[in-house]
């Protein structure tokens, strides 16, 4: 059932509040403009309501929301008003810049906290993305994805990224050896001080592939020991209960082809190809003959055009692939074709 977006739901998804599919939810319905009228109605509904608590000074989920203003408006190109002591909570819709859509969330005046710099980026379905972080690091975002970046002003506290989706991590190594650290929902953090890997985490999934360099993935059970991953290792986790944990050698560029505007597919099973083409292009697959969840799929394609790659893909695999709206039908071929 989708989430229904209301008033309280995006004051919840400013305050840090929301769930991850209430989340998602309100990041999607800002991205269009045709809710800005919405939005501004809901900003003039909150004027003179007071601010909400400031959070612990523990908290992890600090935000410069200041330096996050400032960063939107220079990718909008809106010039800066002088700072007032209290301002009026402002509400931002996602800005479509150069065929990207750039994230965005409800901006609410909230006391920031000064040790940290942060940075949020975000991708659209269809679209992948390459950021800098205020670090140095580098990080390629899959579509659909975003990361919310913290660093405090003085090692040894650990720089930190918050990643729902998928992204690819270069990061740079700092000469008083400050950790990196990426967080995810799937129970699990990766540790590291200089290298290149990929995290994934969706549909009830994590992942961390490591292409090189070295990382050390750290458990929320405490229970479960830490496993250090070494190029061409991937580690791979379940939210079923008990964890299911997979830790094996494999080909490591077949997991970030997508970094190179491609989807790889090695043997792979038509529901796994149907979960990525959602994942990519924010469609729904439906399978119309059972006798395809049987077959398993290799090839390389371009990602860019939906239309072209589903050419591609019934020409390639033999498939009749019928495209309506979001949706995608897949069945097998007849003899006669």
């Amino acid at each position: 059932m989708p989430t229904a977006i209301t008033y309280e739901a995006c004051v919840r998804y400013v305050r840090g509040e929301a769930t991850l599919a209430e989340a998602r939810a309100v990041r999607a319905w800002l991205a269009d403009p045709a809710n800005e009228a919405q939005a501004q109605a809901w900003m003039s509904r909150s004027v003179g309501e007071p601010a909400p608590a400031a959070p612990a000074p523990s908290a992890v989920y600090y935000y410069d929301y200041a330096q996050m203003r400032a960063n939107l408006h220079a990718r909008m190109g809106v010039e800066r008003s002088p700072p007032k002591v209290r301002r009026w909570p402002q509400w931002a819709a996602a800005a479509a810049l150069a065929g990207a859509v750039v994230g965005a969330a409800l901006i609410w005046p909230r006391p920031a906290a000064p040790q940290l710099a942060t940075a949020q980026y975000a991708t659209a379905y269809g679209q992948t993305r390459i950021v800098q972080l205020p670090d140095g690091s580098s990080v390629t975002l899959n579509a659909h994805s975003s990361v919310r970046y913290a660093a405090p002003a003085h090692a040894p506290a650990p720089r930190e990224v918050w990643l729902d989706g998928e992204a690819f991590f270069s990061v740079k190594h700092l000469p008083d050896n400050q950790p990196f650290v990426v967080h995810t929902t799937a129970g699990f953090r990766v540790e590291v001080l200089g290298t290149r890997f990929a995290v994934y985490r969706r549909h009830a999934q994590g992942r961390v592939v490591l292409l090189s360099g070295k990382v050390r993935v750290a458990f929320a059970d405490s229970t479960r020991p830490a496993v250090v991953l070494k190029p061409g290792e991937l580690l791979q986790t379940t939210d079923q209960r008990p964890i299911e944990l997979v830790h094996k050698t494999v080909q490591a560029t077949a997991y970030t082809s997508w970094t190179a505007n491609e989807l790889r597919f090695e043997g792979t099973p038509l529901v796994e190809l149907a979960t990525r083409l959602q994942d990519t292009y924010g469609v729904q697959v439906v399978v119309a003959s059972p006798e395809l969840r049987q077959r398993k799929f290799t090839g390389t394609f371009p990602m860019g055009n939906l239309t072209v790659l589903c050419e591609d893909l019934a020409e390639t695999f033999h498939l009749h692939i019928e495209r309506h709206q979001n949706r995608l039908t897949l069945s097998a071929n007849s003899p006669a074709d």
